[in-house]
């Protein structure tokens, strides 16, 4: 194990992943559902690990490309900008369950998107597989503190702080929708 490696693949997953730039987007996926903690962490972890491993065998396998899973995921991720910014309920699940909630959206593609698993596939060519693991296990570690915290972090910020931030972090999510979509949607058209 190379701590500097570690280090380093640790700073490059934590800045993809954004989890404290999510704060808002989790808190309004808690406000229609209760997540678990727990389960959003572990399988945010097996699918990064997975990616790791067999990520692109996977999706060659699938015929699906890095591209057409980052627009799939771009166009999730404005769905729920807009609910966010908007006020409005576009996911209508009256059976969603904690555990389903703590899946999709949450650990994917919000945690585990294809930044973050296109980020992996590019420092595995850096990286020592087993530095990456670790980097990604302190990762996980950091996302179920803040994933415990959330309720607390609510109630620092209020109601008004939660709505206002809610709505800041609605239009950066669309911008990083719309990022992630036109620069892999051109891609898809050309190639």
């Amino acid at each position: 194990m190379d701590i500097n490696q570690i280090l380093s693949a640790f700073l490059v997953l934590f800045a993809v992943i954004d989890v404290l730039g999510a704060i808002p987007l989790i808190i309004a996926i808690k406000e229609k559902t209760p997540i678990r903690p727990g389960i959003a962490t572990l399988v945010t972890a097996l699918i990064m690990i997975s990616f790791l491993f067999l990520g692109e065998s996977m999706l060659k396998f699938v015929g699906v490309d890095i591209g057409s899973f980052a627009v799939a995921g771009s166009i999730l991720m404005a769905f729920i900008a807009f609910e966010m910014l908007l006020g409005v309920q576009i996911f209508k699940d009256d059976d969603a369950d904690t555990a389903t909630a703590s899946v999709v959206p949450l650990a994917f593609p919000l945690l585990a998107g294809a930044g973050t698993l296109t980020t992996i596939l590019s420092i595995r060519a850096e990286y020592e597989t087993l530095n990456i693991i670790v980097a990604i296990i302190l990762n996980m570690i950091v996302i179920y503190i803040v994933l415990k915290s959330v309720d607390r972090i609510k109630k620092i910020l209020g109601p008004a702080g939660a709505k206002i931030l809610n709505k800041i972090f609605g239009i950066i999510i669309l911008a990083i929708a719309v990022k992630l979509f036109s620069a892999n949607i051109k891609v898809l058209l050309m190639g």
